[in-house]
């Protein structure tokens, strides 16, 4: 068994990375426009919706928080009724109507039914793609962290592209169009898995899971046994560390986006760069760093000496306290927290954090959803994949919060503090780290 395993991935882990690129792509172009279409005037040379700075922020912070409350629904009907590939199905479509009614016009009402379509499709897509790449490997396979880092890395490949492409045609021909541009690419990418998925995956979701545990096409309730439940307390131990995480690393859309369009030096070569660019740096980071670090959980899983999961999570997270603590130097670099916007910091320090940032999340996204393949129970993983999406929904209400506070409370007790207490809580998970192996029986 270890020479077959210590092979090739399957081709149907490069399916789903595809069709998860195209569906990236359209999020992260989105994203990318989404804070500044809302800050925009309603009238002007890139007509938007005249939101307030704080306010953008609370609705930017809701709307990125419903994108993970309704995949533990969506996973919840994969296991249970649908499967996990027609989810997956039903979930491209949503998101892509979505995209086309929010590029509608620049009004409440499409603005409004666009995102929430764009939230629910989200609910459907998400959780039951990540399941399904659980589903290539048998428990015990050395190569499942390294999957799922490999998976992450080549969909953040379109990722990088998405907001240079659709602020490129945004700046060109305003906010909708960037939106229309991003629907095209989930479009083609659900094309893509349509003709392909029957081949490539074979059996893999084509079956809601709680059925095929019984082998037949009734659902029949089976207790959970110790091992099990165990395991699913290390699953939301580690979730509640894993909200801190996300609720800094977001920041990334939101005031890290606006403090770089009004304090950050954006002049190169004579070339003032976008502010939606600087969203392509962190997946061009994880796109080339995903390979050494693929390569590494690989070889030190074969070698039998890699760093447990709640290790590897701990050091995510304080790999982003230190990716802030550059954002403090960015700060102190304009002398402090002031108005005045023609003093600029270098984008040097923006680069490095978000260096430090893309580190920490290759330690721990991937990872994540890796542990919670191997331990949630066999029949609930789409749940369990929707569950560990919830960590995104309160994280993004909170990082919401947290921009929203920036106005007032500056950016440098903002970055401040999100530093100090990541890193604090990464060296807690430190410290229970052998103790949660102890609770995974094995599964790590």
């Amino acid at each position: 068994m270890t020479e077959k395993i210590s092979q090739k991935h399957p081709p149907a882990l490069y399916l789903l990375a595809a069709a998860a690129a195209g569906e990236r792509f359209s999020y992260y172009g989105m994203r990318a426009l989404l804070i500044l279409y809302m800050f925009a005037a309603v009238t002007g040379k890139l007509p938007g919706m005249g939101f307030t700075e704080s306010s953008t922020a609370l609705v930017y912070g809701v709307f990125t928080a419903s994108c993970y409350l309704f995949p533990f629904f969506g996973g919840l009907l994969a296991d249970r009724m649908l499967g996990e590939r027609k989810s997956l199905t039903i979930g491209g479509i949503i998101i892509l109507i979505g995209l086309l009614v929010l590029a509608i016009d620049n009004r409440m009402m499409p603005f409004v039914a666009g995102l929430s379509l764009i939230a629910v499709g989200n609910g459907f897509f998400k959780p039951t793609i990540v399941a399904m790449i659980g589903d290539l490997y048998e428990q015990g396979d050395p190569r499942r962290d390294g999957a799922y880092t490999l998976y992450y890395q080549l969909f953040n490949g379109s990722v990088f592209l998405a907001p240079i492409v659709c602020g490129s045609v945004a700046i060109e021909f305003g906010y909708r169009a960037g939106f229309v541009t991003a629907a095209a690419a989930v479009g083609i990418s659900m094309i893509i898995y349509w003709l392909l998925a029957p081949r490539i995956l074979d059996q893999v979701g084509k079956y809601p899971k709680a059925k095929m545990r019984n082998n037949d096409k009734t659902i029949v309730k089976h207790p959970l046994t110790k091992q099990e439940k165990s395991r699913i307390q290390v699953i939301f131990i580690l979730m509640f560390f894993v909200i801190f995480f996300w609720a800094g690393f977001e920041q990334a859309g939101s005031s890290m986006s606006i403090y770089t369009e009004k304090f950050i030096n954006r002049n190169f070569l004579n070339f003032e760069i976008p502010t939606t660019w600087f969203q392509s740096v962190n997946p061009f980071l994880v796109f080339w760093l995903g390979f050494p670090i693929t390569a590494l959980w690989t070889w030190l899983s074969m070698k039998g000496k890699s760093p447990s999961t709640p290790v590897k999570m701990g050091i995510g997270m304080i790999l982003l306290g230190i990716g802030f603590l550059f954002m403090i130097g960015a700060v102190m670099q304009r002398g402090g927290d002031i108005a005045d916007t023609s003093i600029k910091a270098s984008m040097s320090w923006l680069v490095i954090a978000y260096l430090f940032h893309t580190l920490g999340e290759l330690m721990l996204s991937p990872i994540g959803y890796s542990m919670v393949s191997k331990l949630a129970p066999s029949h609930m993983v789409g749940m369990f994949m929707g569950v560990w999406f919830g960590t995104m929904f309160v994280a993004n209400l909170l990082a919401g919060v947290l921009a929203s506070v920036v106005p007032t409370m500056g950016a440098y007790a903002i970055f401040g503090g999100v530093a100090v207490f990541v890193i604090v809580l990464g060296i807690v998970v430190f410290f229970i780290s052998k103790k949660l192996l102890a609770m995974m029986y094995g599964r790590d």
